[in-house]
């Protein structure tokens, strides 16, 4: 079996589509996973998913940010026979805001636990995948994955995440109960490794 980290990028924004409310109608134009199995980031082109369906199927973790109400959302139409609820899972924004009360940003809690942030805004995917700069796209949707997957290993290692707030100059701290969900894997990859090492077919990758 495996964990994966997932995250993935829309070929429409809500606005597009009449609202937050229909999340299932912003379509796939990549899906980026970290498999620990395999020690890989891949990236999945909406063509593809079948193989990343095949892929969720023999994980028994799915970890991620805001999963649950979003991703989980936009991929679900796409599956014939998984239903992602049922995957055991783990979703950081979920997690951070059942202990703190409110939600936080990917990038607040980047900043303050790795010292880094994200590589772009999730409208640049869109404008990526609209101009056929694939290559853009697929960065930006793993360097997602990359922070996810580190976040994640922080948490499990300190039992806990840092994040910022426009209200304290120091950062804060939240708890997390991460080490139960398995090993910590001493040793991952620090860089998104060359298309051409990947699997799938991610046309311009």
């Amino acid at each position: 079996m495996d964990q994966i980290v997932l995250d993935l990028e829309t070929q429409h924004e809500f606005s597009e589509v009449g609202g937050r409310e229909y999340p299932h109608l912003l379509k796939v134009s990549l899906v980026g996973v970290y498999s620990y199995a395999r020690a890989a980031f891949l990236a999945f082109e909406e063509k593809d998913i079948p193989e990343l369906e095949k892929l969720l199927s023999e994980t028994d973790l799915l970890i991620g940010f805001n999963t649950k109400h979003f991703d989980y959302a936009v991929l679900q139409p796409y599956l014939k026979s998984l239903d992602l609820k049922k995957i055991p899972a783990c979703d950081i924004m979920e997690d951070v805001a059942n202990v703190l009360g409110h939600r936080l940003s990917l990038e607040s809690i980047a900043q303050a636990t790795l010292g880094t942030g994200k590589s772009g805004h999730g409208l640049d995917a869109i404008r990526y995948f609209r101009e056929g700069n694939m290559e853009a796209l697929k960065k930006y949707c793993l360097d997602d994955v990359r922070i996810t997957r580190d976040i994640f290993e922080y948490g499990k290692q300190n039992g806990k995440i840092l994040y910022t707030s426009k209200y304290r100059a120091e950062s804060l701290s939240a708890p997390v109960s991460w080490k139960k969900l398995g090993a910590v894997r001493e040793s991952v990859p620090e860089a998104v490794p060359a298309a051409k090492s990947e699997q799938g077919n991610y046309s311009l990758f």
